[in-house]
Protein backbone atom coordinates (compact mmCIF):
# COMPACT_ATOMS: atom_id res chain seq x y z
CA UNK A 1 0.00 0.00 0.00
CA UNK A 2 2.81 2.36 0.86
CA UNK A 3 4.32 1.65 -2.56
CA UNK A 4 1.33 3.40 -4.21
CA UNK A 5 1.80 6.40 -1.96
CA UNK A 6 5.43 6.63 -2.98
CA UNK A 7 4.49 6.35 -6.63
CA UNK A 8 1.85 9.10 -6.22
CA UNK A 9 4.33 11.37 -4.46
CA UNK A 10 6.99 10.87 -7.12
CA UNK A 11 4.41 11.47 -9.85
CA UNK A 12 3.29 14.70 -8.11
CA UNK A 13 6.85 15.91 -7.82
CA UNK A 14 7.44 15.18 -11.49
CA UNK A 15 4.24 17.01 -12.44
CA UNK A 16 5.30 19.99 -10.23
CA UNK A 17 8.68 20.18 -11.87
CA UNK A 18 7.07 20.05 -15.29
CA UNK A 19 4.58 22.77 -14.42
CA UNK A 20 7.38 24.95 -12.93
CA UNK A 21 9.50 24.52 -16.01
CA UNK A 22 6.64 25.54 -18.29
CA UNK A 23 5.83 28.60 -16.12
CA UNK A 24 9.49 29.74 -16.08
CA UNK A 25 9.70 29.32 -19.83
CA UNK A 26 6.56 31.44 -20.33
CA UNK A 27 7.92 34.12 -17.99
CA UNK A 28 11.30 34.15 -19.80
CA UNK A 29 9.59 34.49 -23.17
CA UNK A 30 7.47 37.32 -21.81
CA UNK A 31 10.58 39.17 -20.49
CA UNK A 32 12.38 38.64 -23.81
CA UNK A 33 9.41 40.05 -25.70
CA UNK A 34 9.22 42.99 -23.31
CA UNK A 35 12.95 43.65 -23.68
CA UNK A 36 12.72 43.49 -27.45
CA UNK A 37 9.81 45.94 -27.41
CA UNK A 38 11.76 48.27 -25.08
CA UNK A 39 14.82 48.04 -27.34
CA UNK A 40 12.69 48.84 -30.37
CA UNK A 41 11.19 51.79 -28.55
CA UNK A 42 14.63 53.06 -27.53
CA UNK A 43 15.85 52.75 -31.11
CA UNK A 44 12.79 54.55 -32.39
CA UNK A 45 13.28 57.33 -29.82
CA UNK A 46 16.96 57.49 -30.74
CA UNK A 47 16.12 57.80 -34.41
CA UNK A 48 13.60 60.52 -33.65
CA UNK A 49 16.13 62.46 -31.49
CA UNK A 50 18.80 62.05 -34.17
CA UNK A 51 16.42 63.33 -36.82
CA UNK A 52 15.49 66.29 -34.61
CA UNK A 53 19.18 67.06 -33.93
CA UNK A 54 19.95 66.72 -37.61
CA UNK A 55 17.15 69.13 -38.55
CA UNK A 56 18.33 71.58 -35.85
CA UNK A 57 21.97 71.45 -37.02
CA UNK A 58 20.90 71.86 -40.64
CA UNK A 59 18.74 74.83 -39.67
CA UNK A 60 21.63 76.45 -37.76
CA UNK A 61 23.99 75.78 -40.68
CA UNK A 62 21.52 77.36 -43.10
CA UNK A 63 21.17 80.41 -40.82
CA UNK A 64 24.97 80.72 -40.55
CA UNK A 65 25.35 80.39 -44.31
CA UNK A 66 22.65 83.01 -44.81
CA UNK A 67 24.37 85.36 -42.35
CA UNK A 68 27.76 84.84 -43.99
CA UNK A 69 26.24 85.37 -47.41
CA UNK A 70 24.60 88.60 -46.19
CA UNK A 71 27.90 89.83 -44.70
CA UNK A 72 29.75 88.95 -47.89
CA UNK A 73 27.14 90.69 -50.04
CA UNK A 74 27.25 93.77 -47.81
CA UNK A 75 31.04 93.84 -47.90
CA UNK A 76 31.04 93.37 -51.68
CA UNK A 77 28.50 96.15 -52.00
CA UNK A 78 30.67 98.48 -49.90
CA UNK A 79 33.71 97.60 -51.98
CA UNK A 80 31.80 98.16 -55.20
CA UNK A 81 30.64 101.55 -53.92
CA UNK A 82 34.21 102.46 -52.96
CA UNK A 83 35.54 101.31 -56.33
CA UNK A 84 32.81 103.28 -58.07
CA UNK A 85 33.71 106.39 -56.09
CA UNK A 86 37.42 105.97 -56.84
CA UNK A 87 36.63 105.35 -60.50
CA UNK A 88 34.59 108.57 -60.64
CA UNK A 89 37.43 110.52 -59.03
CA UNK A 90 39.94 109.01 -61.46
CA UNK A 91 37.76 109.83 -64.44
CA UNK A 92 37.31 113.37 -63.17
CA UNK A 93 41.06 113.79 -62.72
CA UNK A 94 41.69 112.41 -66.20
CA UNK A 95 39.16 114.85 -67.64
CA UNK A 96 40.80 117.75 -65.79
CA UNK A 97 44.21 116.62 -67.01
CA UNK A 98 42.94 116.36 -70.58
CA UNK A 99 41.49 119.87 -70.37
CA UNK A 100 44.75 121.25 -69.00
CA UNK A 101 46.76 119.44 -71.68
CA UNK A 102 44.49 120.82 -74.41
CA UNK A 103 44.83 124.32 -72.98
CA UNK A 104 48.62 123.99 -72.89
CA UNK A 105 48.71 122.73 -76.46
CA UNK A 106 46.53 125.64 -77.57
CA UNK A 107 48.85 128.05 -75.78
CA UNK A 108 51.87 126.43 -77.41
CA UNK A 109 50.28 126.78 -80.85
CA UNK A 110 49.42 130.39 -80.09
CA UNK A 111 52.99 131.07 -78.98
CA UNK A 112 54.38 129.54 -82.19
CA UNK A 113 52.09 131.77 -84.25
CA UNK A 114 53.04 134.86 -82.24
CA UNK A 115 56.71 134.00 -82.61
CA UNK A 116 56.33 133.78 -86.38
CA UNK A 117 54.44 137.09 -86.44
CA UNK A 118 57.15 138.73 -84.34
CA UNK A 119 59.86 137.42 -86.68
CA UNK A 120 57.98 138.80 -89.70
CA UNK A 121 57.60 142.18 -88.02
CA UNK A 122 61.28 142.18 -87.10
CA UNK A 123 62.25 141.58 -90.73
CA UNK A 124 59.96 144.38 -91.87
CA UNK A 125 61.45 146.74 -89.29
CA UNK A 126 64.97 145.87 -90.42
CA UNK A 127 64.10 146.66 -94.02
CA UNK A 128 62.44 149.93 -93.00
CA UNK A 129 65.49 150.85 -90.92
CA UNK A 130 67.83 150.30 -93.88
CA UNK A 131 65.65 152.47 -96.09
CA UNK A 132 65.60 155.26 -93.50
CA UNK A 133 69.38 155.14 -93.14
CA UNK A 134 69.82 155.44 -96.91
CA UNK A 135 67.37 158.36 -96.99
CA UNK A 136 69.17 160.17 -94.15
CA UNK A 137 72.53 159.71 -95.89
CA UNK A 138 71.09 161.13 -99.13
CA UNK A 139 69.58 164.18 -97.42
CA UNK A 140 72.58 164.98 -95.21
CA UNK A 141 75.23 164.33 -97.81
CA UNK A 142 77.18 162.26 -95.25
CA UNK A 143 77.62 158.59 -94.69
CA UNK A 144 76.46 156.99 -91.49
CA UNK A 145 80.05 156.71 -90.24
CA UNK A 146 80.68 160.46 -90.82
CA UNK A 147 77.42 161.35 -89.07
CA UNK A 148 78.33 159.10 -86.16
CA UNK A 149 81.76 160.76 -85.75
CA UNK A 150 80.19 164.22 -85.83
CA UNK A 151 77.58 163.26 -83.27
CA UNK A 152 80.15 161.72 -80.95
CA UNK A 153 82.40 164.72 -81.10
CA UNK A 154 79.54 167.08 -80.25
CA UNK A 155 78.30 165.17 -77.21
CA UNK A 156 81.64 163.91 -75.88
CA UNK A 157 82.06 166.78 -73.42
CA UNK A 158 78.45 166.53 -72.24
CA UNK A 159 78.82 162.80 -71.70
CA UNK A 160 81.96 163.27 -69.62
CA UNK A 161 80.22 165.76 -67.33
CA UNK A 162 77.03 163.72 -67.01
CA UNK A 163 78.97 160.49 -66.50
CA UNK A 164 80.88 162.05 -63.60
CA UNK A 165 77.61 163.07 -61.97
CA UNK A 166 76.16 159.62 -62.65
CA UNK A 167 79.18 157.85 -61.14
CA UNK A 168 78.90 159.96 -58.01
CA UNK A 169 75.19 159.14 -57.66
CA UNK A 170 75.86 155.45 -58.27
CA UNK A 171 78.55 155.37 -55.59
CA UNK A 172 76.16 156.96 -53.12
CA UNK A 173 73.39 154.52 -54.04
CA UNK A 174 75.81 151.59 -53.80
CA UNK A 175 76.80 152.59 -50.27
CA UNK A 176 73.14 152.84 -49.27
CA UNK A 177 72.27 149.46 -50.80
CA UNK A 178 75.46 147.70 -49.74
CA UNK A 179 74.32 146.77 -46.23
CA UNK A 180 70.93 145.55 -47.46
CA UNK A 181 72.51 143.48 -50.22
CA UNK A 182 75.02 142.02 -47.77
CA UNK A 183 72.19 140.89 -45.50
CA UNK A 184 70.42 139.18 -48.38
CA UNK A 185 73.62 137.39 -49.41
CA UNK A 186 74.27 136.20 -45.84
CA UNK A 187 70.73 134.94 -45.39
CA UNK A 188 70.87 133.18 -48.79
CA UNK A 189 74.12 131.47 -47.78
CA UNK A 190 72.67 130.36 -44.44
CA UNK A 191 69.51 129.20 -46.19
CA UNK A 192 71.45 126.61 -48.24
CA UNK A 193 73.08 124.94 -45.23
CA UNK A 194 70.72 121.97 -44.92
CA UNK A 195 67.12 120.89 -45.31
CA UNK A 196 64.29 118.96 -43.80
CA UNK A 197 63.51 115.26 -44.35
CA UNK A 198 60.18 114.07 -42.99
CA UNK A 199 59.49 110.68 -41.42
CA UNK A 200 56.88 109.56 -38.95
CA UNK A 201 57.12 107.62 -35.68
CA UNK A 202 53.88 105.69 -35.57
CA UNK A 203 54.23 103.33 -32.60
CA UNK A 204 54.45 103.57 -28.82
CA UNK A 205 55.48 100.81 -26.41
CA UNK A 206 53.85 100.12 -23.03
CA UNK A 207 55.78 97.86 -20.66
CA UNK A 208 53.87 95.08 -18.83
CA UNK A 209 54.69 93.64 -15.38
CA UNK A 210 54.41 90.12 -16.85
CA UNK A 211 53.08 88.26 -19.88
CA UNK A 212 49.96 87.18 -17.97
CA UNK A 213 48.75 90.75 -18.21
CA UNK A 214 48.38 90.30 -21.99
CA UNK A 215 45.51 87.87 -21.47
CA UNK A 216 43.72 90.34 -19.19
CA UNK A 217 44.21 93.12 -21.74
CA UNK A 218 42.73 90.91 -24.48
CA UNK A 219 39.80 89.86 -22.27
CA UNK A 220 37.20 87.18 -22.76
CA UNK A 221 36.79 86.58 -26.50
CA UNK A 222 38.83 89.75 -27.10
CA UNK A 223 36.23 92.16 -25.72
CA UNK A 224 38.72 94.30 -23.75
CA UNK A 225 41.15 94.89 -26.60
CA UNK A 226 38.28 95.59 -29.01
CA UNK A 227 36.83 98.16 -26.63
CA UNK A 228 40.20 99.90 -26.21
CA UNK A 229 40.88 99.95 -29.95
CA UNK A 230 37.37 101.26 -30.71
CA UNK A 231 37.52 104.05 -28.13
CA UNK A 232 41.03 105.24 -29.04
CA UNK A 233 41.26 104.42 -32.75
CA UNK A 234 44.67 102.82 -32.16
CA UNK A 235 45.76 99.25 -33.01
CA UNK A 236 47.22 97.14 -30.18
CA UNK A 237 49.89 94.59 -31.10
CA UNK A 238 50.09 92.05 -28.25
CA UNK A 239 52.17 89.02 -29.23
CA UNK A 240 55.24 90.47 -30.93
CA UNK A 241 57.23 91.72 -27.93
CA UNK A 242 57.59 89.92 -24.58
CA UNK A 243 56.26 91.84 -21.57
CA UNK A 244 55.23 94.77 -23.77
CA UNK A 245 52.29 96.02 -25.84
CA UNK A 246 52.87 98.03 -29.01
CA UNK A 247 50.41 100.81 -29.85
CA UNK A 248 50.28 101.58 -33.56
CA UNK A 249 48.56 104.54 -35.21
CA UNK A 250 49.22 107.62 -37.32
CA UNK A 251 47.52 110.08 -34.95
CA UNK A 252 50.13 110.86 -32.25
CA UNK A 253 47.60 112.38 -29.84
CA UNK A 254 45.29 109.36 -30.00
CA UNK A 255 48.32 107.13 -29.55
CA UNK A 256 49.29 109.08 -26.44
CA UNK A 257 45.72 108.83 -25.08
CA UNK A 258 45.80 105.06 -25.63
CA UNK A 259 49.21 104.81 -23.91
CA UNK A 260 48.12 106.80 -20.84
CA UNK A 261 44.83 104.89 -20.58
CA UNK A 262 46.55 101.50 -20.87
CA UNK A 263 49.14 102.40 -18.22
CA UNK A 264 46.36 103.48 -15.88
CA UNK A 265 44.49 100.22 -16.48
CA UNK A 266 47.63 98.16 -15.79
CA UNK A 267 48.24 100.01 -12.52
CA UNK A 268 44.59 99.73 -11.49
CA UNK A 269 44.36 96.02 -12.35
CA UNK A 270 40.63 96.13 -13.11
CA UNK A 271 40.33 95.69 -16.85
CA UNK A 272 36.84 95.44 -18.32
CA UNK A 273 34.91 97.46 -20.92
CA UNK A 274 33.28 99.88 -18.48
CA UNK A 275 36.59 100.55 -16.72
CA UNK A 276 38.37 100.96 -20.07
CA UNK A 277 35.83 103.58 -21.15
CA UNK A 278 36.33 105.47 -17.88
CA UNK A 279 40.13 105.39 -18.14
CA UNK A 280 40.13 106.50 -21.79
CA UNK A 281 37.98 109.50 -20.87
CA UNK A 282 40.36 110.40 -18.03
CA UNK A 283 43.38 109.95 -20.30
CA UNK A 284 41.78 112.21 -22.91
CA UNK A 285 41.31 114.99 -20.37
CA UNK A 286 44.84 114.52 -19.05
CA UNK A 287 46.39 114.66 -22.52
CA UNK A 288 44.31 117.73 -23.47
CA UNK A 289 45.50 119.48 -20.32
CA UNK A 290 49.09 118.47 -21.06
CA UNK A 291 48.77 119.80 -24.63
CA UNK A 292 47.57 123.20 -23.39
CA UNK A 293 50.37 123.37 -20.83
CA UNK A 294 53.02 122.43 -23.42
CA UNK A 295 51.71 125.09 -25.83
CA UNK A 296 51.71 127.77 -23.13
CA UNK A 297 55.19 126.73 -22.00
CA UNK A 298 56.49 126.99 -25.58
CA UNK A 299 55.09 130.51 -26.02
CA UNK A 300 56.54 131.53 -22.65
CA UNK A 301 59.94 130.05 -23.47
CA UNK A 302 60.18 131.80 -26.84
CA UNK A 303 58.61 135.07 -25.71
CA UNK A 304 55.85 134.89 -28.32
CA UNK A 305 52.60 136.37 -26.99
CA UNK A 306 49.13 137.21 -28.24
CA UNK A 307 48.51 133.91 -30.03
CA UNK A 308 44.99 132.58 -30.55
CA UNK A 309 44.15 129.86 -27.97
CA UNK A 310 43.61 127.33 -30.75
CA UNK A 311 47.09 128.06 -32.12
CA UNK A 312 48.53 127.46 -28.64
CA UNK A 313 46.72 124.12 -28.48
CA UNK A 314 48.05 123.13 -31.91
CA UNK A 315 51.58 124.03 -30.82
CA UNK A 316 51.12 121.77 -27.78
CA UNK A 317 50.06 118.89 -30.06
CA UNK A 318 53.48 119.07 -31.71
CA UNK A 319 54.95 117.53 -28.54
CA UNK A 320 53.64 114.16 -29.74
CA UNK A 321 54.80 114.62 -33.34
CA UNK A 322 58.25 113.54 -34.53
CA UNK A 323 60.20 113.74 -37.78
CA UNK A 324 63.12 111.34 -38.21
CA UNK A 325 63.34 111.04 -34.43
CA UNK A 326 63.29 114.82 -33.90
CA UNK A 327 60.53 116.15 -31.66
CA UNK A 328 58.66 118.81 -33.64
CA UNK A 329 57.80 120.98 -30.61
CA UNK A 330 61.45 121.17 -29.53
CA UNK A 331 62.42 121.73 -33.16
CA UNK A 332 59.92 124.63 -33.45
CA UNK A 333 61.24 126.25 -30.26
CA UNK A 334 64.79 125.86 -31.52
CA UNK A 335 63.89 127.39 -34.90
CA UNK A 336 62.19 130.30 -33.11
CA UNK A 337 65.33 131.03 -31.07
CA UNK A 338 67.66 130.67 -34.08
CA UNK A 339 65.52 132.92 -36.29
CA UNK A 340 65.27 135.52 -33.53
CA UNK A 341 69.04 135.54 -32.96
CA UNK A 342 69.83 135.92 -36.66
CA UNK A 343 67.16 138.62 -37.08
CA UNK A 344 68.65 140.59 -34.17
CA UNK A 345 72.14 140.31 -35.70
CA UNK A 346 70.92 141.47 -39.12
CA UNK A 347 68.68 144.26 -37.83
CA UNK A 348 65.46 142.60 -38.96
CA UNK A 349 62.21 142.22 -36.98
CA UNK A 350 63.23 139.86 -34.17
CA UNK A 351 59.72 139.29 -32.76
CA UNK A 352 58.27 138.50 -36.19
CA UNK A 353 61.08 136.03 -36.90
CA UNK A 354 60.58 134.28 -33.54
CA UNK A 355 56.81 134.13 -34.02
CA UNK A 356 57.12 132.71 -37.54
CA UNK A 357 59.77 130.23 -36.35
CA UNK A 358 57.51 128.92 -33.60
CA UNK A 359 54.55 128.53 -35.99
CA UNK A 360 56.43 127.32 -39.10
CA UNK A 361 55.60 123.59 -38.63
CA UNK A 362 52.08 124.21 -37.34
CA UNK A 363 50.60 122.11 -40.15
CA UNK A 364 52.28 118.95 -38.82
CA UNK A 365 49.89 119.01 -35.84
CA UNK A 366 46.97 118.07 -38.13
CA UNK A 367 48.59 116.83 -41.38
CA UNK A 368 47.28 113.31 -40.68
CA UNK A 369 43.73 114.72 -40.57
CA UNK A 370 43.85 117.28 -43.41
CA UNK A 371 44.96 116.56 -46.97
CA UNK A 372 47.91 118.47 -48.40
CA UNK A 373 51.53 119.30 -47.46
CA UNK A 374 52.10 120.60 -43.94
CA UNK A 375 53.43 123.91 -45.35
CA UNK A 376 50.10 124.73 -46.98
CA UNK A 377 48.09 123.46 -43.99
CA UNK A 378 50.14 125.59 -41.56
CA UNK A 379 49.76 128.73 -43.70
CA UNK A 380 45.98 128.19 -43.93
CA UNK A 381 45.72 127.73 -40.15
CA UNK A 382 47.74 130.88 -39.47
CA UNK A 383 45.53 132.83 -41.89
CA UNK A 384 42.39 131.34 -40.28
CA UNK A 385 43.42 132.53 -36.81
CA UNK A 386 44.31 136.03 -38.10
CA UNK A 387 48.07 135.99 -38.09
CA UNK A 388 49.72 138.76 -40.12
CA UNK A 389 50.40 138.25 -43.85
CA UNK A 390 54.15 138.30 -43.12
CA UNK A 391 53.81 135.36 -40.70
CA UNK A 392 51.62 133.44 -43.18
CA UNK A 393 54.17 134.06 -45.95
CA UNK A 394 57.08 132.88 -43.76
CA UNK A 395 55.23 129.64 -42.96
CA UNK A 396 54.33 129.04 -46.62
CA UNK A 397 57.90 129.72 -47.82
CA UNK A 398 59.93 127.85 -45.19
CA UNK A 399 60.46 124.83 -47.50
CA UNK A 400 61.22 126.88 -50.62
CA UNK A 401 57.91 126.04 -52.30
CA UNK A 402 57.44 129.76 -52.97
CA UNK A 403 60.00 132.53 -53.21
CA UNK A 404 60.83 134.33 -49.96
CA UNK A 405 59.82 138.00 -50.05
CA UNK A 406 61.03 139.10 -46.60
CA UNK A 407 64.25 138.70 -44.66
CA UNK A 408 62.31 137.13 -41.77
CA UNK A 409 60.92 134.41 -44.09
CA UNK A 410 64.43 133.60 -45.35
CA UNK A 411 65.70 133.46 -41.75
CA UNK A 412 62.94 131.04 -40.72
CA UNK A 413 63.86 128.86 -43.71
CA UNK A 414 67.52 128.97 -42.69
CA UNK A 415 66.79 128.28 -39.01
CA UNK A 416 64.61 125.32 -39.96
CA UNK A 417 67.46 123.87 -42.02
CA UNK A 418 70.04 124.49 -39.28
CA UNK A 419 67.89 122.84 -36.59
CA UNK A 420 67.23 119.80 -38.79
CA UNK A 421 70.83 119.47 -39.94
CA UNK A 422 72.72 119.79 -36.67
CA UNK A 423 74.44 116.58 -35.44
CA UNK A 424 72.02 114.24 -33.70
CA UNK A 425 68.85 115.96 -34.92
CA UNK A 426 67.98 113.43 -37.59
CA UNK A 427 68.39 109.68 -37.99
CA UNK A 428 69.02 109.75 -41.73
CA UNK A 429 72.60 108.83 -42.54
CA UNK A 430 74.86 110.96 -44.71
CA UNK A 431 75.31 108.07 -47.13
CA UNK A 432 71.60 107.66 -47.87
CA UNK A 433 71.18 111.42 -48.21
CA UNK A 434 74.04 111.68 -50.74
CA UNK A 435 72.76 108.67 -52.67
CA UNK A 436 69.35 110.31 -53.04
CA UNK A 437 70.90 113.51 -54.42
CA UNK A 438 73.13 111.56 -56.81
CA UNK A 439 70.15 109.53 -58.06
CA UNK A 440 68.20 112.75 -58.61
CA UNK A 441 70.97 114.23 -60.76
CA UNK A 442 71.45 110.90 -62.55
CA UNK A 443 67.79 110.82 -63.63
CA UNK A 444 68.03 114.34 -65.06
CA UNK A 445 71.34 113.68 -66.85
CA UNK A 446 69.88 110.62 -68.61
CA UNK A 447 67.72 112.79 -70.93
CA UNK A 448 69.03 113.96 -74.27
CA UNK A 449 69.80 117.66 -74.47
CA UNK A 450 70.57 118.04 -70.74
CA UNK A 451 73.92 119.78 -70.26
CA UNK A 452 74.14 119.95 -66.46
CA UNK A 453 71.88 119.12 -63.51
CA UNK A 454 72.24 120.42 -59.95
CA UNK A 455 70.29 119.14 -56.92
CA UNK A 456 69.86 122.11 -54.57
CA UNK A 457 67.82 122.99 -51.50
CA UNK A 458 68.98 119.67 -49.98
CA UNK A 459 67.20 117.69 -52.65
CA UNK A 460 63.93 119.63 -52.64
CA UNK A 461 64.77 121.26 -56.00
CA UNK A 462 66.74 120.26 -59.09
CA UNK A 463 67.84 122.79 -61.69
CA UNK A 464 68.53 121.46 -65.17
CA UNK A 465 70.59 123.36 -67.74
CA UNK A 466 69.70 122.28 -71.29
CA UNK A 467 71.45 122.84 -74.62
CA UNK A 468 69.47 125.51 -76.51
CA UNK A 469 70.18 123.97 -79.91
CA UNK A 470 68.66 120.62 -78.87
CA UNK A 471 65.85 121.65 -76.48
CA UNK A 472 63.59 124.54 -77.51
CA UNK A 473 61.12 126.53 -75.40
CA UNK A 474 58.20 124.38 -76.53
CA UNK A 475 59.77 121.06 -75.49
CA UNK A 476 61.14 122.36 -72.16
CA UNK A 477 57.83 121.88 -70.25
CA UNK A 478 57.55 118.38 -71.70
CA UNK A 479 61.07 117.56 -70.49
CA UNK A 480 60.19 118.81 -67.00
CA UNK A 481 57.06 116.62 -66.91
CA UNK A 482 59.00 113.54 -68.05
CA UNK A 483 61.64 114.04 -65.35
CA UNK A 484 58.94 114.53 -62.71
CA UNK A 485 57.32 111.22 -63.68
CA UNK A 486 60.68 109.43 -63.47
CA UNK A 487 61.37 110.89 -60.04
CA UNK A 488 57.92 109.90 -58.75
CA UNK A 489 58.29 106.33 -59.98
CA UNK A 490 61.94 105.65 -59.02
CA UNK A 491 62.67 107.68 -55.88
CA UNK A 492 61.35 107.71 -52.33
CA UNK A 493 61.54 111.20 -50.84
CA UNK A 494 59.77 113.35 -48.25
CA UNK A 495 57.56 116.25 -49.30
CA UNK A 496 57.90 117.37 -52.92
CA UNK A 497 60.71 118.07 -55.40
CA UNK A 498 60.68 121.12 -57.67
CA UNK A 499 62.04 120.55 -61.20
CA UNK A 500 63.31 123.68 -63.00
CA UNK A 501 64.44 123.51 -66.65
CA UNK A 502 66.62 126.47 -67.70
CA UNK A 503 67.29 127.25 -71.37
CA UNK A 504 69.59 130.15 -72.20
CA UNK A 505 70.60 131.49 -75.63
CA UNK A 506 73.45 134.02 -75.86
CA UNK A 507 74.26 136.04 -78.97
CA UNK A 508 77.80 137.49 -79.06
CA UNK A 509 79.29 139.87 -81.60
CA UNK A 510 82.38 142.08 -81.68
CA UNK A 511 82.65 145.70 -82.79
CA UNK A 512 85.81 146.25 -84.83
Amino acid sequence: MWLYYVIYILAGIAVGFLIGYLVRKKLAEAKINSAEEAAKKILEDGYKDAEAKKREVLLEAKEEIHRMRSDAERENKDRRNELTRLERRLVQKEENLDRKTDAIERKEDSLVKKEQEAEDKLNAISELHEKKVEEFERLSGMTSEQAKELLLSNIEEEIKYESAILIKDLEKQAKEDGEKKAREIITLAIQRVAADHVAETTVSVVALPNDEMKGRIIGREGRNIRTLETLTGIDLIIDDTPEAVILSGFDPVRREVARVALEKLILDGRIHPARIEEMVEKAQKEVDQRIREEGEQATFETGVHGLHPELIRLIGRLKYRTSYGQNILKHSIEVSHLAGIMAAELGADEQMAKRAGLLHDLGKAVDHEVEGPHVTIGADLAKKYRESPEIVHAIAAHHGDIETKTIEAALVQAADAISAARPGARRETLESYIKRLEKLEEIADSYEGVEKAFAIQAGREIRIMVKPDKVDDISSPRLARDIVKRIESELEYPGQIKVVVIRETRSVDYAK
